[in-house]
């Protein structure tokens, strides 16, 4: 079974990034360019796995996050963000909006293979 992951990174380095290691690991990205898109993509096939940035210019990743937490087909599904290793402020607020697995972005990088085969 092919794993579909939602992306919301507005980040061109690392979309390339999530994009090129997943089209090896044959792993289907979504990347969603707003809280809209993102909420309705994962509604409309709810994906294995949602990545967020938590310094997205276009969209409020606590929001998202807190939107798909309270919904009951969203709830379940299990949520990464990665955020600049010196704003540690960033990760106490992901986690006060229900993001599970909150980490720097160099242990995103490091660990994105496993993260995106659900070895989380």
């Amino acid at each position: 079974m092919n794993r579909r992951i939602l992306a919301a990174v507005d980040d061109m380095i690392f979309a390339s990034k999530i994009r090129g290691t997943a089209e090896q690991l044959n792993v289907t990205v979504y990347f969603a360019n707003s809280l809209d898109a993102a909420f309705d993509a994962a509604k409309s096939d709810v994906p294995s796995l949602i990545i967020l940035d938590l310094h997205s210019q276009r969209t409020d990743s606590f929001a998202l996050a807190e939107r798909f937490k309270a919904d009951d087909q969203l709830r379940h599904v299990p949520v990464v963000a990665f955020f600049s290793h010196v704003q540690t402020e960033l990760q106490q607020r992901a986690r006060q909006s229900g993001i599970e697995h909150v980490m720097p972005r160099s242990a995103f990088t490091k660990r994105l293979p496993d993260i995106l085969l659900g070895r989380l």
